[in-house]
């Protein structure tokens, strides 16, 4: 984002993990290095670095479209919005994924990871 200031990104529907934060283009090879993995903030609302980008996770368990925008309403007009459309699909490629190897599980609710992938693998 070119801006003179922080703006405050929210999502509808979830609440996130802030996982990663930076200044200036967002490079895939060496930011997901920086990200939080293990102890994130949980938020509704990510302050976007002025000029920099943010990073969130978040499971997709909701479904429905939600939108997610910036919080200074005329930024809005000017495109800082889009949607999510949270549904599965009827096949791998329009399902839920599973997560990278190098993501860590999700401890607290392994019983909902196990049936995920239960599921993925009747699907493949």
């Amino acid at each position: 984002m070119n801006s003179a200031e922080t703006h405050p990104m929210h999502l509808h529907g979830f609440r996130f993990y802030v996982v990663g934060l930076g200044e200036g283009n967002f490079d895939n090879g060496t930011a997901p290095e920086t990200y939080n993995l293990y102890d994130p903030p949980e938020m509704n609302t990510v302050p976007a670095p002025r000029d920099g980008w943010a990073v969130i996770r978040f499971r997709a368990n909701n479904p429905g479209v939600w939108y997610f925008h910036c919080h200074f309403d005329r930024h809005m007009s000017w495109g800082m919005d889009m949607a999510f459309i949270i549904k599965d699909g009827n096949t791998a490629e329009t399902s839920i994924r599973e997560p990278p190897a190098y993501m860590p599980p999700c401890e607290a609710d392994s019983s909902l990871l196990t049936a995920l992938r239960s599921y993925l693998q009747q699907k493949a």
